[in-house]
């Protein structure tokens, strides 16, 4: 075997290391035996050739008779080495480098992308349930088999930060933001030459979707896209059903980037059935184009099982309880609170109700393109005076600058409904809509824009007052959300009144609860700033956030907030559910949470909305345990809708739906008609799809496994608390479980510790961190106590060796803690891969004839459950562990045997998980590496007769 292969141990730079796999022939890729990947480092062979960098063989130092400690130590060592592996021996090596601890139905995904070559999936789980996690769990798999090199997340701009941050935190990949703001930067760090902010230079990305979709930055996209794509909101990709220009181009986008037959495609969306049937199957062509042309009313059966290779959608009941696993999720108590409009509000809501039936009204008889601007007009000053005084104002004083011309006919709805109605396809709008009042400004003459001033007024007039009914009853239900204990988040509609309402909020509680804080953070503040305010705002034990729908969408506020408020009713369901779904996902640790649907009575609006979309929403997501999206564009029906009060409603005072006959309405029949199906169509897709095909016990073993190598939490917690024990840290355990750990930390080790309480399980209760197996504490924990048992000898904190004597053994036993490599081959790779693990090997008798090699599973027992039952002499231990390690040269055919048994095992393993995902097993095979580093040993002695206990 050449002194260069993989796996090999060397000495260079006054160093032991590892030899791992290298992308290059010329280059030798060198790990520190007791270091981590930051520290790795390459070796130019030529110039070690030379004479630079001399790279010499070197072997696993045997420990000394003078290095010992007890059973306590040496599990400690034990533990330390195993929780440094990285490149992990199981069949998932992804599990070594990840910094979270996968639920075990979030492996599901990942068993069904192994079977597909290239992997295209539709991951449809329900609302909090973790698909950023299986995702990026297919993710990293891939790199560490090294079927994939590069990694890119195209999602919309308000989720890059949020992506890049769970990329490198949680999975230890280290990406880029490509977005408007971030380009130039990364342009002025590209080496010379290159000139592509996509090409390898960046391995990793996250990219925002709405930057690479125009034509001046597409084409350079895909050119240069790595083969690995997740796309987060990929439902915001779909065909439209509508003239969405922008969603039409991220579709064209997805399909250019499915076209190339080797790239792998994961779609992540909680709503992937926007209940437009085009548009789903739209979705699913991605993954395979013949699906387009599925009808998903009569699949065959050959048709379903295809589909639900690439297809998964799962309920939080499905997942709830799975392999005995139980994944706490809050249960959501939803109520209504209602307010009624002061004398004072009701005219102001009044006189503009008249005003926009009459501005609808005359302009029956001017062009289309007016006639749908002073539509627009009209639903911009109602929303605008139904969700506040600040808003109304802003939208009535606040004008945008003229460009000068007329607003192009097909581009009027365009233009001005993502400011009034609240589509979930496109990113959320939260200003106010002054321009649509603005642009019919032009027809109205001196008397109405004399009318516009003057509600204006009665606005400003009304702000801060308690003629503000709205935001006095809110002040009082968030006053009693407090009270309950409850952190709140208030959803608004517009950027003026989340301002306005966070002011209030603040004024009116400040005394009865001196300790508050508020804050408001709407789409003024850029995407980066708005997560840092609401960290800020986290650090308050009494707190209220209010915000805009820029934050209702992916962004995780489970851990800080318990509750919401709807101060606006949101004008589409699925927006509904996107605010509910901030709180009420997995992670969150509260037991309940509660929703708030919070409306006027007298208010003809509200009730319309409330009525025909937003409790029939809640109807169908009762019956069935998810939501359904609404079948149609949700501004059809809401046309509808408002067309009906324009025109049959002569005051608000006729504000009951029966009364509006709005049910009647055609549109809104066919809408609820069509809603039904596509409940009834869903509850047989959660049957069809609910991936019940994969086995639990196909997840369960490798598991099990994979955890007796790598470490579960209970060895993470095992570890780190003896650690501290050894170090004299103090460690006190609080009440709710959780441990504050203090005292003379080590100085490599101090910065990493969080500086709040911790725990070693999730989800973490707030203010807590979790610590995990890669945590940067738990990791550098390892590597110093490793560290310190190679190099200091009998004063390490946990040393080498140990002897005791104990009952539970009848003759003497040795425990031999031992590292072991392999090679992994894997089918159709080049390149080998190293493959390591940490098993405890024990034997009684004598070298070389009389030994009785223990089965793994009594060895690790032993070293798990034992504690001294009587003294050992330091001349007696010093005895027995000079005699044990002499025998090192006459147990390694014994250990040869064992080694050779461990790696057919694994190669089993391997083959078992690649028959499972169907994949090619020829010239797949598991090397082992000879000798094995013997780590550390444990003498256990009987216990001689007559000696108590």
């Amino acid at each position: 075997m050449s002194l260069f292969s993989v796996g090999n141990i060397v000495r260079c730079r006054e160093r032991e290391w590892v030899i791992l796999p290298s992308p290059s022939p010329e280059i030798l890729l060198l790990r520190p035996l007791t270091g981590s990947e930051e520290e790795e480092c390459g070796i130019y062979l030529p110039l070690a050739r030379l004479g630079l960098d001399r790279v010499e063989p070197a072997s696993f130092p045997l420990p000394s008779p003078d290095e010992v400690s007890d059973a306590i130590g040496v599990e400690l060592l034990y533990n330390a080495a195993r929780l440094s592996l990285r490149d992990g021996a199981g069949p998932f090596r992804s599990l070594g480098r990840i910094s979270v601890r996968p639920r075990a139905y979030q492996f599901v995904p990942l068993l069904m992308a192994l079977r597909l070559d290239p992997v295209r999936l539709l991951i449809a789980d329900d609302v909090g349930v973790g698909k950023t996690i299986e995702a990026l769990l297919i993710a990293r798999e891939l790199l560490d088999r090294g079927e994939i090199r590069r990694v890119c997340v195209l999602c919309p701009p308000y989720l890059c930060e949020q992506w890049e941050q769970e990329l490198r935190e949680k999975f230890h990949i280290e990406a880029v933001v490509v977005r408007s703001g971030t380009v130039s930067r990364l342009e002025r760090d590209l080496p010379p030459g290159d000139h592509s902010i996509f090409g390898e230079h960046y391995p990793h990305l996250v990219v925002s979707i709405d930057y690479v979709k125009s034509e001046r930055h597409r084409d350079n996209f895909l050119y240069h896209c790595p083969d690995f794509v997740i796309v987060d909101e990929a439902h915001g990709a779909a065909r439209p059903g509508g003239a969405s220009r922008a969603q039409q181009q991220r579709h064209d986008l997805l399909r250019r980037l499915a076209e190339k037959p080797g790239r792998h495609l994961i779609l992540l969306t909680a709503t992937p059935h926007s209940g437009i049937e085009e548009s789903f199957l739209s979705l699913l062509a991605l993954l395979n184009p013949k699906f387009a042309r599925f009808d998903m009313q009569r699949l065959e059966e050959g048709e379903r099982v295809e589909l639900a290779r690439h297809f998964v959608q799962r309920r939080r009941p499905d997942i709830a309880r799975w392999l005995g696993e139980e994944t706490p999720f809050p249960a959501r108590e939803s109520v209504d609170e209602t307010y009624n409009l002061s004398p004072r509000y009701h005219e102001l809501f009044e006189k503009v109700y008249q005003f926009g039936r009459e501005l609808v009204r005359t302009g029956a008889t001017l062009a289309k393109s007016r006639q749908r601007l002073r539509y627009w007009a009209a639903l911009s000053l109602l929303r605008c005076v139904m969700s506040s005084p600040a808003a109304a104002s802003a939208a009535l004083r606040e004008r945008a600058r003229k460009e000068g011309g007329s607003v192009e006919e097909e581009l009027v709805d365009e233009l001005f409904a993502p400011s009034v109605y609240d589509s979930t396809d496109t990113e959320p709008t939260d200003h106010e809509p002054a321009h649509a009042v603005e642009e019919s400004e032009a027809d109205l003459g001196e008397t109405g824009r004399r009318q516009l001033r003057r509600f204006a007024q009665m606005a400003e007039e009304l702000a801060g007052t308690d003629a503000d009914t709205k935001v006095v009853r809110c002040a009082a239900i968030v006053a009693a959300l407090l009270q309950e204990g409850y952190h709140p988040i208030v959803w608004c509609r517009y950027i003026a009144t989340s301002e306005y309402v966070a002011a209030e909020l603040q004024r009116r509680l400040k005394s009865r609860f001196p300790d508050l804080q508020v804050f408001s953070v709407t789409g003024t503040l850029p995407e980066e700033d708005r997560r840092a305010r609401v960290e800020e705002l986290a650090r308050f034990p009494r707190r209220v956030l209010v915000a805009t729908d820029c934050l209702s969408e992916g962004i995780n506020l489970q851990e800080h907030f318990t509750a919401v408020l709807h101060y606006d009713l949101p004008w589409n369901p699925n927006r509904l559910e996107q605010r509910e779904g901030r709180v009420d996902r997995f992670g969150q640790t509260a037991k309940k949470v509660k929703a708030v649907l919070f409306y006027g009575r007298d208010n003809p609006v509200d009730g319309a909305v409330l009525d025909v979309l937003l409790r029939k929403a809640k109807v169908i997501y009762q019956r069935l345990g998810v939501s359904v999206p609404v079948p149609a564009d949700s501004e059809t029906v809401l046309e509808a809708i408002f067309n009906a009060l324009f025109s049959h409603a002569t005051s608000t005072k006729e504000h009951r739906v029966e009364q509006l006959q709005l049910f009647e309405e055609p549109t809104v029949r066919d809408f609820h008609r069509r809603w039904d199906e596509a409940a009834r169509r869903e509850k047989e897709t959660q049957t069809r799809f609910a991936q019940r095909a994969i086995k639990p016990e196909e997840v369960e073993r490798e598991l099990r496994e994979t955890d007796a190598v790598l470490g579960d939490p209970g060895a993470v917690a095992r570890f780190v608390l003896n650690a501290c024990q050894r170090l004299n840290l103090q460690v006190e355990q609080n009440r709710d479980g959780t441990i504050t750990i203090q005292g003379d930390i080590p100085a490599s080790l101090k910065d990493l510790l969080p500086a709040r309480p911790i725990t070693f399980n999730t989800p973490a209760p707030e203010g807590t961190a979790y610590l995990g197996r890669n945590h940067p504490f738990v990791a550098a924990l390892a590597r110093y106590l490793l560290e310190a048992a190679l190099t200091q000898g009998s004063s390490a904190p946990a040393t080498r060796c140990g002897v005791i004597k104990t009952a539970a053994v009848a003759r003497r036993t040795v425990l031999l803690l031992l590292r072991l490599r392999y090679l992994l081959a894997q089918p159709e790779r080049e390149k080998e891969l190293l493959a390591e693990e940490v098993v405890v090997a024990a034997f009684q008798g004598f070298p070389p004839d009389r030994l009785t090699w223990l089965s793994d599973t009594e060895a690790l027992g032993l070293l798990e459950n034992l504690h001294p039952d009587a003294a050992v002499t330091s001349g007696e231990r010093r005895e027995v562990l000079s005699e044990v390690l002499g025998w090192w040269p006459e147990l390694k055919p014994g250990l040869e045997r064992l080694v050779t048994e461990r790696a057919r095992k694994l190669e089993d393993a391997h083959r078992r998980v690649r028959a499972a995902a169907h994949l090619a097993r020829r010239g797949l095979a598991v090397r082992p590496q000879f000798p094995p580093d013997l780590i550390g040993l444990l003498i256990l002695l009987p216990v001689p007769k007559g000696v108590k206990r």
